[in-house]
């Protein structure tokens, strides 16, 4: 049998493209449980997941807290999925453990101090903060959403002794942003059961998370990313329901309308068949974003959301990881997206954090008439794309959401991003070619990947050009590498053409000379990209497709051609294809076969092109490319790799800003694309 899960007798009449039915989401958390209780042998063993060497916690010379935070994060994120399955059956038994003995046993011993599984006490511990916050939101958050689990089952003395150590962590330090909410969540549960908190806190919690909402139901953090969803949107709405819309009704309503702004483009971030994309921090926890389903039937207005197309997305989503064998390691979900992989990793997971990804296991706490359940299965705006792309404006994010008709995936374009971090830099993220790490030889996927050819930087002084006299050391070394973005910025969409600035340098380190003016049509199954280039200084310069993985060894076939007007290169493997043309503002294009970069395979094939500019004072120039992908094996037609008919450049526009170029596409629609004001049009 495979090693993986597995759909058994699907529904194909409620859920024809997945089968899947709440019995199916029973059978697939128990699977899931099974596999991790492995490693449990008693119902007084602490619940602990082997050590994954590399960059995340528990590292071999850390403190002992930190290695009670790794046990403690197991046993509770395994909590996503018990949760839910004990509150469908209370009596449920995973490998002749009872959950609900075991669970209780494990939380009362955590939340006793002197215990030998205990965990520490914030007074115990150098101020700061600790992943134990976290952890404590994810509990209480499951135990506000289904009040029938475990809690009723301890004398009320327990419950006292445990209030002790609940409320300390509920009261101490957190950081900013997200994780006020996971305060709010204890200190609510807290409060829902009696015990005495402090409630200004508690209050000024919430209206710092309140004041986080930037539009279109996205809340800032340290750029925009998922967790506007699985933490802000999913226990935001928790909270309300449980707690806020009786305690605090006017910010639970607040926060409730933020999520219906949310909802209104939440499925549009999903491929056709559910596949997420592989963007921002937290990759490993791949699926918690999908946790909005279920939730959105918690909101006040239950028909935000189409049902069956929610359900068909959520099902979809999972399906894309459990069914996979290289998905699991060591009997849990590894540490990566598809299997391990370093590169998209933080220092704050463990290897327990990955089960937060079944946040929409939430959706077992919808009564069985939801619409969740009852619904049949469809494909929601995609039945009417046909081969054509819908694209979504997020202003406020400064995120673009395309949904390719033809191909069927989804992208996500990210226009506000403060800092160099491949996990969101790149030039766009799609759900079926999962971002490659970069190669600082060039040639990095979806990114500008620029080098310095200046001899100041070749010898490592005078970075900041300034005309002083002083020489101010610099990394030579680091000089000979390709770097990518320092930053993202959104300039908005004019005339149906997207606008963004990729910064690849920041000042003090003369900034104004490293300026990529980006500008974008959306074509099925693709982009045109029209980038101004105001490099100011001698460079080499490498923009990359996406990455093709080699599945199971094999190499992606290349072939190459060229006539008057463009340079064409393609890549294909079985079931995927990618197409770069080149039309002007480039010396070559070729492919380049990478090693330990791409999340689906050892090594992958990315194609790209490249120029070189050894004048002292390189002229500004138009970048003119074409980026095209496909989900079939079928050949490449001369109509598809012939996309534009005429370019007609412009020195000076008519709103008089320089360099600017009239595109006709071949089906004789025309776009001006001008950068006049793109400077002061950014927003970050």
């Amino acid at each position: 049998m495979k090693n993986a899960y597995e759909v058994t007798n699907p529904d194909y009449t409620l859920s024809p493209y997945t089968g899947m039915t709440k019995k199916h989401y029973i059978e697939c958390a128990n699977y899931l449980l099974e596999r991790a209780f492995k490693h449990v042998d008693s119902i007084d063993t602490p619940i602990s997941f082997p050590v994954v060497p590399g960059k995340t916690y528990p590292q071999p010379n850390d403190p002992p807290w930190r290695w009670r935070s790794f046990e403690f994060e197991a046993l509770e994120r395994t909590l996503t999925l018990a949760g839910p399955l004990m509150h469908v059956d209370p009596d449920i038994t995973i490998n002749n453990i009872k959950l609900k003995d075991y669970y209780c046993l494990q939380l009362y011993n955590a939340f006793t101090p002197g215990h030998a599984n205990s965990i520490p006490l914030p007074e115990e511990l150098p101020d700061a903060t600790y992943q134990f916050t976290c952890e404590f939101g994810g509990l209480f958050k499951t135990l506000l959403l289904l009040p029938d689990i475990i809690w009723p089952y301890y004398t009320q003395t327990q419950k006292d002794e445990m209030a002790i150590t609940i409320s300390k962590w509920a009261h101490h330090r957190t950081t900013q942003n997200n994780w006020r909410i996971f305060n709010i969540v204890t200190l609510s549960f807290l409060k829902k059961h009696g015990y005495a908190i402090d409630d200004e806190l508690l209050k000024s919690h919430l209206l710092w998370v309140v004041s986080y909402h930037s539009g279109d139901g996205w809340y800032l953090e340290q750029t925009y990313n998922y967790y506007t969803i699985s933490l802000f949107i999913v226990y935001g709405t928790i909270w309300n329901r449980t707690f806020g819309d009786e305690y605090y009704p006017d910010i639970a309503t607040a926060i409730e309308k933020s999520a219906h702004e949310l909802m209104k483009t939440y499925s549009n971030f999903f491929a056709r068949d559910g596949y997420i994309n592989m963007w921002a921090r937290s990759i490993c926890y791949r699926t918690w974003i999908s946790g909005g389903f279920p939730v959105s039937f918690m909101l006040n207005d239950k028909t935000l959301l189409d049902a069956g197309w929610a359900r068909r997305l959520c099902s979809g989503s999972i399906l894309q990881f459990v069914t996979r064998e290289e998905f699991y390691e060591n009997d849990i979900p590894s540490l990566g997206f598809y299997g391990h992989k370093e590169f998209l990793l933080q220092n704050y997971s463990c290897p327990a954090s990955p089960f937060i990804m079944f946040l929409p296991f939430l959706c077992l706490a919808l009564p069985d008439n939801s619409p969740f359940w009852t619904a049949t299965e469809n494909e929601g705006i995609w039945e009417k794309l046909g081969k054509l792309s819908e694209r979504i404006i997020l202003e406020k994010p400064g995120l673009v959401l395309v949904n390719h008709g033809k191909t069927g995936t989804s992208e996500i374009i990210p226009g506000k991003v403060y800092y160099e971090d491949h996990n969101y830099s790149k030039l766009a993220f799609n759900t079926h070619f999962p971002w490659e790490d970069h190669n600082p030889r060039g040639g990095t996927s979806m990114e500008y990947s620029f080098r310095s050819l200046d001899p100041r930087d070749i010898r490592g002084d005078d970075i900041n050009f300034y005309l002083t006299g002083l020489t101010i050391q610099n990394d030579s070394d680091k000089n000979t590498e390709f770097s990518t973005s320092q930053s993202m910025l959104y300039n908005g969409v004019h005339n149906d053409v997207l606008y963004r600035q990729a910064i690849m340098r920041k000042p003090p380190n003369n900034g104004v000379g490293y300026i990529i003016d980006l500008a974008e049509i959306t074509v099925p199954g693709g982009v045109i990209r029209v980038d101004r280039s105001r490099l100011a200084f001698e460079h080499e310069l490498t923009l990359g497709h996406f990455g093709l993985p080699h599945i199971d060894g094999r190499k992606a076939v290349i072939h190459q051609f060229e006539d008057q007007t463009k340079k064409v290169i393609t890549a294909s493997i079985q079931g995927r294809q990618l197409a770069l043309i080149v039309y002007q503002g480039w010396d070559t294009v070729s492919s380049i076969v990478h090693s330990g970069r791409n999340a689906e395979a050892n090594e992958s094939t990315v194609l790209f092109t490249s120029k070189k500019r050894t004048s002292k004072n390189p002229a500004m120039e138009l970048m003119i490319t074409v980026m095209l992908h496909k989900m079939d094996d079928t050949e490449w037609t001369e109509e598809e790799l012939s996309p534009i008919k005429a370019i007609n450049t412009m020195e000076i526009t008519p709103l008089y800003s320089p360099l600017g170029v009239i595109i006709t596409l071949s089906d004789n629609k025309k776009y001006e694309i001008d950068f006049v004001n793109i400077d002061g049009n950014r927003t970050c």
